[in-house]
Formats: C-alpha cells, structure tokens, sequence
C-alpha cells in the first residue's frame, strides 16, 4: 500500500507541530479512555490500551493525561456516552473512504461527515456500501534507523507477520490480527522502533488516479481528519512517493 505510511508518519509530524496540539491530545485521551473502558486499564492485559498508550507516547502526550484517559475510562463516567462509529463513503473518482468517529452526538458528527463529503464532490453512503472492500489488519511502520531492513523482513515474517514491504526509508508490516501483538512484541525485542502500530483498515485492492485527481481526493481525506470527532480515516487511494512530495510542497 504504497505511500500509507508516509501519509500517516507526515500527518503525525504535522500534528507533533500544530497550533492545534490540544485537539490532537483530546483524540488520543478519547481512544484510550475507550479502550480502557472495553478492556480494563492495565495495557499489559488489554492491547488496544497498549497500542492506544503507545500512539499517544509517540505524540509526545504527557504521562498525566495518558493516565487521567485510562482512569476515567476504566472507571466509567463521561465517557461512557462516547460511541464508535464508521461512516462509509466515495470521495470523488470513486475512492472508497472509511471514517472512524468516536462521538458524543451522531447527529452533529454524520452531518459534518456528510458537509466534508459534498462539499468536496463525494457521498455518504449506506452501511455496508464501502466496508466490504477493505480488511481489518495490524499495520506497523518502521523507520530503520540503522538497522538492516532485511534483517526486520525476518525477524517479521518469523513471527507471523503476513506481509512486509520494504521501502527506501520505511518498512511496512501487516499481520492478522491473531498474530499482530507477536509480531510486535518480536520487532520491539530486536530494538526496533515503531513509526506506526495500529490496527488498521487495509484496502484489498488499491486505485490509481491522475496526480490532479488523487491530490484533490487527498485534501477530501485531511477534511474529514480535521473534524473533531473523527479518529481515523482510510481509503483505497494509490499514494506514491511523488504525489506525497507534491501534496507536501502545496501545504
């Protein structure tokens, strides 16, 4: 899937230095109070809470707020009205567009949804209309930093991992989700360091458009990623090297 984690790892960097910090630590207290709350606090036994943990450690989230999510997920209260929901959508071209939203309100969270969608030329679909086409993976992005990135296809591929493409400077991992946290947990005992680990929404097949085309359909994605309560946002979009240094250089 060429270009997803350089796609991640920039908006990553951009976050680390937005104006905007707060609302990037709001997200990241909200996917772990969530996660705490559906499987305990204590990231040793809950994975989602580990991966959740480990995002907010590499955003640089200070280790009383991380805290303050787990407590106040693991122990009920306010969070508690907070729901996780996916809208399916076609950005224009016919990108197929998944949107995790954790919200309060899914009245005002599916028309904002619904505004970035048409306003940017695509469509809120049903349920079903979009899912059917991507896969639920773990996903890990590796700056080697060093290291052999051969050396990690092994150790890798040893622990179950279903696929590794390596790049000039990055190795991408994706593993089923049975296998996900060992594949982790090998890679960190070897000394490798993650960009990105999550549990991802991988397309099962992947659409090439014109530059012009796919940079619009990128500037759809990074609308829907800066509304409020949306966690992630997944495509079938081809992303290559040339169109993220193009998209770079526009903003």
């Amino acid at each position: 899937m060429s270009g997803h984690s350089k796609w991640s790892t920039i908006k990553r960097k951009k976050a680390a230095a937005d104006a905007k910090r707060g609302q990037v630590f709001t997200r990241l207290a909200r996917e772990i109070a969530i996660a705490a709350r559906e499987g305990g606090g204590d990231p040793d036994t809950n994975f989602r809470l580990r991966l959740a943990v480990d995002k907010a450690k590499a955003a640089n989230m200070p280790k009383d707020n991380i805290e303050r999510a787990i407590l106040r997920g693991a122990g009920g209260g306010k969070d508690d009205e907070l729901e996780e929901v996916t809208y399916e959508g076609y950005a224009p071209y016919g990108v197929a567009v998944l949107v995790q939203v954790l919200t309060d309100n899914r009245n005002r969270t599916v028309a904002e949804v619904r505004h970035v969608f048409n306003r940017q030329g695509g469509s809120l679909s049903e349920v079903g209309a979009v899912a059917w086409q991507f896969e639920r993976k773990g996903y890990i992005a590796i700056e080697p930093d060093g290291l052999d990135p051969d050396e990690i296809f092994e150790h890798a591929a040893e622990a179950g991992a279903e696929d590794v493409i390596l790049g000039d400077d990055m190795v991408e991992v994706y593993a089923e989700l049975d296998n996900f946290q060992a594949v982790q947990e090998t890679l960190q005992a070897c000394g490798v360091n993650f960009a990105t680990a999550e549990l991802s929404m991988v397309p099962k097949t992947m659409l090439n458009l014109e530059p012009s085309q796919a940079l619009k359909v990128m500037r759809v994605i990074e609308a829907l990623e800066d509304l409020d309560d949306v966690q992630q946002v997944y495509s079938n979009l081809e992303i290559t090297d040339d169109l993220m240094e193009q998209y770079e250089a526009d903003n």
